[in-house]
């Protein structure tokens, strides 16, 4: 950005001609963001989804981002920008179906394992023990609790109105009944207890990837881990909730 013309001269040329320059110094400026939003969804989608196609969906989002802004309210550009190109990712999402019917199938088949597993040993049972009884790898039960979990996600935000501006989208609680309102707090009260029985390592990871909303990849130089084992550790940590995150899904 050109050191004598501050961000808010850029804003004043592109608000008021829509000057090609300005709107590309902006796009510039803010595209981090779009990698950022990009990596931290994609870190919990298949390998086969292209990191690609993510940031292209999230630069729709930036564009649209841009041309929507309202200077006037009082909303930080980086703030109203993050809810358009996450947005747009997650619509994006949506529309291809990323998540194959086999997958999807064998998330089910999984859940189904769990159960009988469960009812058997009478106990939660771990991700080895679940991996030795449905004969697959540890890494796929951890893929697929994942995949399943972010796939509840998008079904979750796919309920909202279509119509509904998502740049200022709060989630209407007052829709629900007292009983859904009272089944859901119960329900969230089961899971922070579920939380408290975690490691202090699960903990730390899901807090600082939801709370905190750094990348998988931040954690890992914050705790001198790999992605890959951060990622093994949140898998793991969701896979011990899964329970009371997809009941409260459902509410």
């Amino acid at each position: 950005m050109n050191a004598k013309m501050d961000e808010q001269q850029y804003w004043k040329k592109w608000q008021t001609n829509r000057d090609p320059e300005a709107g590309d110094v902006l796009i510039q400026k803010y595209k981090p963001l779009v990698s950022y939003h990009a990596q931290r969804i994609g870190s919990g989608l298949p390998k086969s989804v292209s990191k690609d196609d993510l940031f292209s969906l999230g630069m729709m989002g930036l564009f649209d981002a841009l041309n929507k802004f309202d200077p006037s309210r009082e909303l930080k550009f980086d703030t109203y920008a993050s809810f358009r190109v996450r947005g747009a990712i997650m619509d994006g999402l949506r529309r291809e179906d990323w998540l194959p019917r086999s997958s999807r199938d064998r998330a089910k088949k999984l859940e189904a394992s769990i159960e009988e597993l469960e009812q058997k040993l009478m106990r939660h049972a771990t991700p080895e023990e679940v991996a030795a009884y449905a004969e697959i790898s540890v890494a796929e039960v951890h893929t697929a609790i994942q995949e399943n979990f972010f796939s509840n996600v998008l079904s979750t935000d796919d309920r909202k109105d279509d119509d509904e501006d998502k740049s200022y989208a709060v989630r209407d609680t007052a829709s629900q009944t007292p009983e859904e309102r009272i089944m859901k707090d119960e329900l969230i009260a089961e899971l922070s207890g579920q939380i408290k029985t975690l490691t202090e390592k699960e903990q730390l990871v899901l807090s600082l990837f939801y709370t905190e909303d750094l990348t998988l990849t931040e954690i890992g130089e914050i705790l001198g881990l790999s992605t890959s084992r951060i990622s093994q550790i949140h898998s793991k940590a969701l896979f011990k909730l899964r329970k009371q995150l997809s009941a409260i899904d459902k509410v």
